[in-house]
């Protein structure tokens, strides 16, 4: 134990070293490994899932923590973190929900709020336009790990659901899905900025990745924001384009049903909660049960026990919606405070933003509300990338700079 302890300190002691020598190359390590998945792949390999996760986690609160004694602290007065720190107080005075203890809450606001914790930190230019590529780049990069722990026969890069092909590269399809659909924001935040043929390139290889996942909500999402982009900046050849395309699509949609969504509009399934709607009856219960202030922060890890008959079923414990999830822990109390702190924080970090970007930023934002009623957006390891480059956009308005970030 001592031994471990002595190179959990060492560790952290070279992190911090290298953090605070290359601020920009540590962000954009963090994000490439954070979106390889390493707690599918590696836990594959070695196991501990939780742990993994809790160790990507802590090294972002370390490299926020580097960034700070670097560059400096800031005010970030509507940071959503401060929801979590309000529902955790509200959940030790009204009583944790049974089977969550102080520690696993105290573990669970600390997971909750570390994505956020970039808002507190001055971000310089360019390691914010570092980080920006990072994030754009990082779902090819994925996919090449992928490849490459495939060919070592060491993770599968796609699997089948009901015959249909669903890529995930070193990870599962969901959270490639998630990081891809970070990636096409920034890539269109990036296009708004500073248009040239390699954004546009990078734009139709995370759509394509986007595909290749069969995450529906994503892709749509992805999509709907493209377009708009697009129409914006009158662009009507590449929509046009697409249109082609959609209609190609149509006429031989016999001879791609190996792609989920495909697959799923044939099937008359597209509109499918792939078994969430099993999961949000135990939610609802909980909320009812106490309405107002929830059951404390991390109640939603231990609402349907990972030991239940459920759990193996549907392969997962969460409540993939954020807002029963967010209800359950938080109550209205809580879940009213962090949606609040979402639009004020969004509002006053777009609003020195040229139109356009702010435009786009708020709209983003408001996908992700949407998104977050049918996946886990605010507690899953995409979070983390998210939240990362919203705060870079966010200190870069701060700051009056349209670079490419």
């Amino acid at each position: 134990m001592v031994v471990v302890a002595g190179l959990g300190l060492l560790g952290l002691v070279c992190g911090v070293g290298f953090t605070l020598l290359f601020p920009a190359a540590a962000a954009v390590l963090w994000v490439l490994v954070l979106e390889t998945s390493p707690d599918d792949w590696l836990a594959t390999l070695v196991g501990g899932h939780e742990t993994i996760i809790g160790v990507m986690k802590a090294v972002g609160l370390v490299l926020a923590a580097a960034l700070a004694l670097r560059f400096g602290a800031r005010a970030d007065r509507y940071n959503p973190a401060f929801a979590f720190v309000a529902m955790f107080g509200a959940g030790l005075a009204h009583g944790l929900y049974p089977g969550l203890d102080l520690a696993g809450s105290l573990r669970s606001l600390v997971g909750s709020a570390a994505p956020f914790l970039f808002g507190f930190v001055r971000l310089p230019a360019g390691w914010r336009r570092a980080v920006g590529w990072a994030v754009v780049l990082g779902p090819a990069a994925a996919v090449l790990f992928g490849a490459a722990l495939a060919v070592a026969g060491l993770h599968p890069m796609a699997d089948f659901e009901q015959g249909a092909l669903r890529l995930g590269a070193s990870g599962e399809p969901p959270f490639l899905a998630g990081f891809t659909l970070v990636a096409v924001y920034a890539g269109l935040m990036a296009r708004l900025r500073r248009p040239d043929w390699r954004q546009a390139a990078l734009l139709a290889v995370n759509l394509l990745i986007l595909l290749a996942t069969g995450a529906r909500v994503p892709l749509l999402l992805a999509l709907l924001l493209t377009f708009g982009v697009l129409l914006a900046q009158r662009r009507l050849l590449p929509l046009a384009a697409a249109a082609a395309l959609f209609c190609l699509a149509l006429i031989f949609a016999g001879s791609l049903n190996f792609i989920r969504v495909v697959d799923l509009f044939r099937l008359g399934e597209a509109g499918d909660l792939s078994n969430r709607g099993l999961i949000w009856p135990l939610f609802v219960a909980a909320i009812q049960a106490s309405p107002w202030v929830g059951w404390g922060v991390g109640a939603g890890k231990v609402i349907l026990p990972v030991t239940s008959s459920l759990n193996q079923l549907v392969g997962t414990n969460a409540a993939h919606d954020e807002y029963l999830r967010v209800g359950a822990e938080g109550g209205f109390f809580g879940l009213v405070l962090l949606i609040g702190l979402l639009a004020a924080w969004t509002i006053r970090g777009s609003r020195r933003l040229a139109p356009g970007q702010r435009w786009l930023m708020r709209a983003v934002m408001v996908a992700f509300a949407l998104h977050s009623a049918t996946d886990n957006t605010l507690i899953a390891t995409t979070s983390s990338v998210f939240f990362i480059w919203v705060s870079a956009i966010f200190a870069s308005a701060e700051d009056g700079i349209t670079e490419a970030a």
